[in-house]
Protein backbone atom coordinates (compact mmCIF):
# COMPACT_ATOMS: atom_id res chain seq x y z
CA UNK A 1 0.00 0.00 0.00
CA UNK A 2 1.13 3.38 -0.83
CA UNK A 3 -0.17 6.69 0.43
CA UNK A 4 -0.92 9.18 -2.28
CA UNK A 5 -1.11 12.83 -1.48
CA UNK A 6 -4.36 14.43 -2.56
CA UNK A 7 -4.48 18.09 -3.48
CA UNK A 8 -8.20 18.35 -2.74
CA UNK A 9 -8.78 20.47 0.30
CA UNK A 10 -10.94 19.03 3.06
CA UNK A 11 -14.35 20.55 3.54
CA UNK A 12 -14.31 23.84 5.34
CA UNK A 13 -15.72 23.97 8.85
CA UNK A 14 -17.81 26.97 7.85
CA UNK A 15 -21.48 26.21 7.44
CA UNK A 16 -23.02 26.51 4.00
CA UNK A 17 -25.24 29.52 3.32
CA UNK A 18 -28.45 27.54 3.86
CA UNK A 19 -27.41 26.42 7.36
CA UNK A 20 -26.30 29.81 8.64
CA UNK A 21 -28.71 31.79 10.74
CA UNK A 22 -29.81 35.06 9.22
CA UNK A 23 -29.49 38.28 11.16
CA UNK A 24 -33.24 38.29 11.62
CA UNK A 25 -33.17 34.82 13.22
CA UNK A 26 -30.29 35.83 15.50
CA UNK A 27 -32.15 38.99 16.54
CA UNK A 28 -35.28 36.92 17.23
CA UNK A 29 -33.26 34.44 19.31
CA UNK A 30 -31.74 37.26 21.37
CA UNK A 31 -35.16 38.83 21.78
CA UNK A 32 -36.51 35.54 23.14
CA UNK A 33 -33.58 35.21 25.54
CA UNK A 34 -34.04 38.78 26.79
CA UNK A 35 -37.79 38.23 27.20
CA UNK A 36 -37.14 35.08 29.23
CA UNK A 37 -34.60 36.81 31.48
CA UNK A 38 -36.90 39.81 31.87
CA UNK A 39 -39.78 37.50 32.78
CA UNK A 40 -37.68 35.74 35.41
CA UNK A 41 -36.58 39.06 36.92
CA UNK A 42 -40.18 40.31 36.98
CA UNK A 43 -41.26 37.04 38.61
CA UNK A 44 -38.62 37.37 41.32
CA UNK A 45 -39.50 41.00 42.02
CA UNK A 46 -43.24 40.28 42.16
CA UNK A 47 -42.63 37.36 44.53
CA UNK A 48 -40.76 39.67 46.90
CA UNK A 49 -43.23 42.55 46.67
CA UNK A 50 -46.67 40.97 46.20
CA UNK A 51 -46.20 37.62 47.91
CA UNK A 52 -46.22 38.85 51.52
CA UNK A 53 -49.17 41.15 50.75
CA UNK A 54 -51.19 38.25 49.36
CA UNK A 55 -50.42 35.98 52.29
CA UNK A 56 -50.82 38.69 54.94
CA UNK A 57 -53.98 40.31 53.59
CA UNK A 58 -55.83 37.57 51.72
CA UNK A 59 -54.96 34.27 53.43
CA UNK A 60 -56.27 35.02 56.95
CA UNK A 61 -59.67 36.11 55.62
CA UNK A 62 -59.96 33.26 53.12
CA UNK A 63 -62.46 30.49 53.95
CA UNK A 64 -60.34 27.96 55.81
CA UNK A 65 -57.64 30.53 56.53
CA UNK A 66 -54.16 29.93 55.20
CA UNK A 67 -54.83 26.25 54.65
CA UNK A 68 -57.90 27.03 52.53
CA UNK A 69 -55.91 29.61 50.58
CA UNK A 70 -53.08 27.15 49.97
CA UNK A 71 -55.58 24.46 48.94
CA UNK A 72 -57.33 26.81 46.52
CA UNK A 73 -54.08 27.97 44.94
CA UNK A 74 -52.80 24.39 44.77
CA UNK A 75 -55.97 23.20 43.06
CA UNK A 76 -55.91 26.06 40.55
CA UNK A 77 -52.29 25.51 39.46
CA UNK A 78 -53.02 22.43 37.25
CA UNK A 79 -56.06 24.15 35.76
CA UNK A 80 -54.04 27.26 34.89
CA UNK A 81 -51.27 25.12 33.40
CA UNK A 82 -53.86 23.24 31.32
CA UNK A 83 -55.34 26.56 30.16
CA UNK A 84 -51.87 27.58 29.04
CA UNK A 85 -50.89 24.29 27.36
CA UNK A 86 -54.18 23.30 25.67
CA UNK A 87 -54.19 26.14 23.09
CA UNK A 88 -50.53 25.51 22.27
CA UNK A 89 -51.31 21.92 21.24
CA UNK A 90 -53.56 23.24 18.47
CA UNK A 91 -50.81 25.22 16.74
CA UNK A 92 -49.81 24.18 13.20
CA UNK A 93 -47.07 26.54 11.99
CA UNK A 94 -46.79 24.96 8.55
CA UNK A 95 -50.53 25.15 7.94
CA UNK A 96 -51.30 28.67 9.14
CA UNK A 97 -48.96 31.03 10.93
CA UNK A 98 -51.71 33.55 11.69
CA UNK A 99 -53.91 30.92 13.32
CA UNK A 100 -50.92 29.60 15.25
CA UNK A 101 -50.21 33.08 16.60
CA UNK A 102 -53.86 33.32 17.62
CA UNK A 103 -53.46 30.08 19.61
CA UNK A 104 -50.35 31.52 21.25
CA UNK A 105 -52.37 34.60 22.21
CA UNK A 106 -55.11 32.32 23.58
CA UNK A 107 -52.58 30.69 25.88
CA UNK A 108 -51.51 33.99 27.47
CA UNK A 109 -54.32 34.13 30.09
CA UNK A 110 -53.28 30.67 31.28
CA UNK A 111 -49.68 31.88 31.45
CA UNK A 112 -50.72 34.92 33.50
CA UNK A 113 -52.79 32.79 35.90
CA UNK A 114 -49.97 30.25 36.25
CA UNK A 115 -47.52 33.04 37.00
CA UNK A 116 -49.82 34.55 39.62
CA UNK A 117 -50.26 31.20 41.37
CA UNK A 118 -46.52 30.53 41.26
CA UNK A 119 -45.89 33.96 42.83
CA UNK A 120 -48.20 32.94 45.70
CA UNK A 121 -46.42 29.59 46.07
CA UNK A 122 -42.87 30.95 45.91
CA UNK A 123 -43.70 33.75 48.35
CA UNK A 124 -44.14 31.19 51.12
CA UNK A 125 -40.66 29.64 50.78
CA UNK A 126 -38.53 30.49 53.78
CA UNK A 127 -35.07 31.94 53.18
CA UNK A 128 -32.07 29.90 54.22
CA UNK A 129 -30.96 30.33 57.82
CA UNK A 130 -27.48 31.54 56.89
CA UNK A 131 -28.96 34.70 55.40
CA UNK A 132 -30.67 35.36 58.66
CA UNK A 133 -34.33 35.64 59.29
CA UNK A 134 -34.88 39.31 59.80
CA UNK A 135 -38.06 41.10 60.80
CA UNK A 136 -39.45 40.91 57.26
CA UNK A 137 -39.49 37.13 57.46
CA UNK A 138 -41.65 37.25 60.60
CA UNK A 139 -43.80 40.22 59.60
CA UNK A 140 -47.42 39.48 58.78
CA UNK A 141 -47.45 37.67 55.43
CA UNK A 142 -43.73 36.91 55.50
CA UNK A 143 -42.67 33.32 54.85
CA UNK A 144 -41.63 32.64 58.46
CA UNK A 145 -44.93 34.07 59.73
CA UNK A 146 -46.89 31.86 57.31
CA UNK A 147 -45.03 28.76 58.49
CA UNK A 148 -45.64 29.65 62.13
CA UNK A 149 -49.34 30.34 61.63
CA UNK A 150 -49.94 27.44 59.22
CA UNK A 151 -47.15 24.87 59.75
CA UNK A 152 -48.46 22.36 57.19
CA UNK A 153 -49.33 24.83 54.46
CA UNK A 154 -46.92 23.13 52.07
CA UNK A 155 -48.63 19.75 52.52
CA UNK A 156 -52.09 21.17 51.92
CA UNK A 157 -50.96 23.01 48.78
CA UNK A 158 -49.11 19.98 47.44
CA UNK A 159 -52.02 17.62 48.15
CA UNK A 160 -54.47 19.98 46.45
CA UNK A 161 -52.18 20.27 43.42
CA UNK A 162 -51.80 16.50 43.12
CA UNK A 163 -55.52 15.84 43.58
CA UNK A 164 -56.48 18.46 41.00
CA UNK A 165 -53.89 17.11 38.55
CA UNK A 166 -55.16 13.54 38.98
CA UNK A 167 -58.75 14.69 38.51
CA UNK A 168 -57.80 16.67 35.40
CA UNK A 169 -55.88 13.75 33.89
CA UNK A 170 -58.79 11.40 34.66
CA UNK A 171 -61.24 13.70 32.90
CA UNK A 172 -58.93 14.03 29.89
CA UNK A 173 -58.47 10.25 29.65
CA UNK A 174 -62.24 9.70 29.81
CA UNK A 175 -62.82 12.34 27.15
CA UNK A 176 -60.21 10.75 24.92
CA UNK A 177 -61.75 7.31 25.46
CA UNK A 178 -65.19 8.56 24.41
CA UNK A 179 -63.72 10.13 21.29
CA UNK A 180 -61.91 6.98 20.21
CA UNK A 181 -64.65 4.53 21.20
CA UNK A 182 -65.97 2.65 18.20
CA UNK A 183 -69.63 2.86 17.30
CA UNK A 184 -71.78 -0.28 17.66
CA UNK A 185 -72.31 -0.46 13.87
CA UNK A 186 -68.58 -0.67 13.11
CA UNK A 187 -67.80 -3.20 15.85
CA UNK A 188 -67.16 -6.76 14.82
CA UNK A 189 -70.17 -9.07 15.20
CA UNK A 190 -69.98 -11.45 18.12
CA UNK A 191 -70.11 -15.19 17.60
CA UNK A 192 -73.33 -16.74 18.88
Amino acid sequence: MRYEHSRVRPASSAKPEKERMSRREVALAWLCILALVGGLVAFAISTITWGPTLWGDVAPGWPGGGYGFAGTVGALVPLAMAAMIAPLTRMRWKKSKARSLAWVAASLPGLAASTLFLVVIFAVFRPKRRRGWDGDCYSEGGPCWVHEQYPYVWAVGLAATLLAAVALVTVLVKLQATRTRTTPDSAEPSAT
